[in-house]
């Protein structure tokens, strides 16, 4: 401020903004996105217009959750004040994406589409989940990003279940076996087998459900989680 630097005034603000988000001080994090966005705004900084977009829409985002899980409800079974917020998180995610389809930045349009898949399933809304983590799923498929393709995997899985369609959530999850193999994660891997277990219990073929079980014991175990 003090060398009138607006665009790093802009930043600064968007850095302490995100800080703010991590210490669970929502509201005062939004005033400095804000900054951040109105700033950008002003200065013709498309880039920096979209980022604090993005920023706003993962305040709204955590703040929703934070207080969703005082509640400990179902996906789509929330209080109003939840729901306003995560509808929130929506719109700025919704904003960010138009700006960066039109700023060309695919990286971006992943990110977007991964936590408007998110929000939508916090919401209830598993059909438009499905449909922006199928977006997000493509996006990384063509940046060769197996964490981020094997997310969208276990979000595809989640979402069809709550539509009662249980083999192709299987479907899905035994995908996301495969990638955390992949990437040695064991502690996904731990996790893909009991959601596995879980939907194989739904689909009735209990061999396999106790299969999936025993293999997330062992994996359990073996990483200490008691």
């Amino acid at each position: 401020r003090t060398i009138g630097d607006r665009i790093g005034e802009a930043k600064a603000s968007g850095n302490l903004g995100n800080t703010l988000k991590v210490l669970g001080q929502f509201d005062e994090a939004v005033v400095c996105c804000q900054r951040h966005l109105d700033i950008s705004r002003e200065q013709g900084d498309k880039v920096g217009e979209a980022r604090a977009l993005y920023n706003i829409g993962n305040v709204y985002h955590a703040k929703g959750k934070h207080l969703s899980w005082n509640t400990a409800q179902d996906p789509g079974y929330l209080p109003q004040e939840v729901k306003d917020t995560l509808q929130k998180a929506s719109e700025y995610y919704e904003r960010n994406l138009s700006l960066v389809k039109e700023l060309g930045d695919r990286a971006a349009q992943g990110r977007a589409y991964g936590n408007l898949g998110n929000t939508q399933y916090l919401l209830g809304n598993f059909s438009e989940a499905i449909a922006f983590h199928k977006e997000r799923l493509a996006i990384a498929k063509e940046f060769g990003d197996k964490a981020a393709e094997r997310r969208a995997y276990s979000n595809l899985g989640n979402a069809h279940i709550f539509l009662g369609r249980f083999d192709i959530s299987a479907e899905y999850y035994k995908k996301t076996l495969q990638l955390s193999r992949q990437l040695k994660d064991q502690a996904v891997e731990a996790q893909a087998c009991y959601s596995l277990g879980n939907t194989c219990t739904l689909l009735q073929d209990y061999e396999k459900a106790i299969e999936y079980h025993l293999r997330h014991l062992v994996i359990a175990q073996e990483l200490g989680d008691r």
